[in-house]
């Protein structure tokens, strides 16, 4: 099959070149395929697929016949593009796990507010891409089904909780892919695999109308092979709803135009000290980050060393948050037993918090939001290495106690969840990559905004660096 990026399906649809209908019989054979070699999907939605894109040809077929076919890619930019959704989100009528046993078998009862407005562009859904038991950690095991890998070695995991996500994107059976970012969710497995994947600012898009955001942690996000598609992904998603508690401007036009304007004499921090635990970092995560810095002084912006804004120890403030959450879930005490590892420790810790405990952790996630924003006022972007290692053996991570699989998570990823408490956009891009143990592997950098609402700079800096050093685009599953 062959690989285009996502706007690039979408032209050679409208064009004529590839049939929607062939296109998606070809995306479903693929991830049967590589797709099941790499772990991405919970499950395939073949009938609605193939509706989908019957459709999406019919739309085209009009539009030739009326001469609106720019009119239509400008309307329906991805028409016809197969991007699937994770299963933590929801369509009715469709499967709905969130990698849980207590969940096998379950059908939505409806379509929650991203997912309809990925249908209502056009795209081809292909499948509901897997992840870890509801979302929780950071790698992608789930109950039910196979592990998410990375196709640069697929003894390594794809990271979580959009894992399923980045294996289908990074082993090239879609070019977009939906995901959602609590602490890095979508950050990390781009990372791991080797792609790009942008978390935006709190309130670009809603979590309605089925949803509600909370304090704003969790958000919907895109992974892609290109900085460019993920662009085009968040132009369909960035969409406010009436009772959403806080709003993110969205550009006059849109995201993907953002590309094409490249910041200039941007001030860059760069920090290489840990937020969320004390631990090393691995030497090549930090070769690429220089890597990246070179590029960025190169082209004419200021770049500077910035120490940590806080502590491990007070990053603890986001655990009471995270747990709470799992605590909260509406479980019979019957299922306990059926559930993970991590989701009964969670669940555990979070219910020997009371209410004043929660508002203290609240208060204490917002204090250091105040706190990062104060020291990095200064600055436009933050640089940090995505992860602190490369993609991680399953057994380094996923562990016997739920308490030290947790530290063991936030040794692997101590950086991403800051932004997640302060609300500002972040992205990963594989700028980097390096031999370790004699097999290749991405090492991604993390650009975090430093203003809510910038996401179009962020990804004006990320396509500039893309142009500046393309990646890979596609990785055949590699077995060690």
């Amino acid at each position: 099959m062959t690989v285009r990026s996502a706007l690039g399906t979408a032209a050679a649809l409208r064009q004529g070149q590839i049939d929607a209908v062939e296109l998606t019989e070809q995306t479903l054979e693929a991830a049967r395929g590589v797709g099941a070699q790499v772990g991405a999907f919970a499950h395939l939605l073949e009938d609605l697929s193939l509706a989908q894109a019957e459709a999406a040809a019919r739309t085209l077929d009009d539009a030739r016949r009326s001469g609106t076919l720019e009119q239509l890619g400008r309307a329906y930019p991805l028409l016809g593009v197969p991007l699937p959704v994770k299963d933590l989100t929801q369509i009715a009528g469709q499967p709905f796990g969130a990698g849980s046993a207590l969940l096998e078998g379950n059908i939505a009862e409806v379509t929650d507010g991203v997912a309809q407005l990925l249908l209502d562009a056009g795209t081809v859904t292909i499948g509901k891409t897997s992840v870890p038991e509801f979302g929780f950690p950071c790698y992608t095991e789930p109950a039910t089904g196979p592990p998410a890998r990375t196709p640069w070695d697929l003894r390594r995991t794809a990271g979580g909780s959009s894992g399923g996500a980045a294996a289908a994107v990074a082993s090239g059976v879609v070019p977009l892919a939906h995901g959602t970012d609590g602490g890095g969710s979508v950050r990390i497995p781009a990372a791991c695999c080797g792609i790009v994947g942008i978390k935006p600012s709190r309130g670009l898009v809603s979590a309605g109308p089925h949803g509600t955001e909370g304090m704003g942690l969790v958000t919907d996000g895109m992974l892609a092979r290109s900085v460019r598609d993920a662009a085009a992904g968040l132009d369909l998603i960035a969409v406010a709803r009436p009772g959403d508690f806080l709003t993110s401007p969205r550009p006059q036009k849109g995201f993907l135009a953002s590309c094409d304007r490249a910041p200039s004499a941007l001030r860059i921090g760069v920090l290489t000290e840990p937020l969320a635990a004390r631990t090393e970092i691995h030497p090549a995560a930090l070769r690429g980050l220089e890597r990246a810095v070179e590029l960025l002084r190169g082209m004419g912006h200021q770049v500077q060393e910035v120490p940590a804004p806080f502590t491990p120890e007070q990053w603890r403030a986001f655990m009471p948050l995270w747990t709470v959450g799992a605590a909260a879930l509406d479980l019979s005490e019957d299922a306990e037993p059926l559930l993970m590892e991590l989701t009964r420790w969670l669940r555990a810790e979070g219910r020997t918090y009371d209410g004043v405990d929660l508002t203290r952790a609240m208060a204490g996630v917002q204090t250091i939001a105040r706190r990062t924003g104060e020291a990095f006022s200064e600055l436009d972007v933050v640089l940090t290495p995505s992860l602190a290692a490369p993609p991680a053996l399953p057994e380094t991570i996923q562990l016997a106690d739920g308490g030290e699989d947790f530290d063991a998570q936030c040794r692997f990823t101590p950086w991403t969840s800051t932004w997640n408490m302060t609300g500002c956009a972040a992205i990963s891009v594989p700028i980097h990559r390096e031999a370790v143990d004699g097999i290749e592997l991405p090492f991604g950098v993390h650009i975090g905004a430093t203003r809510a609402g910038d996401d179009a700079l962020l990804l004006g800096l990320a396509a500039q660096l893309e142009q500046a050093d393309p990646w890979p685009l596609v990785r055949a599953p590699h077995e060690a």
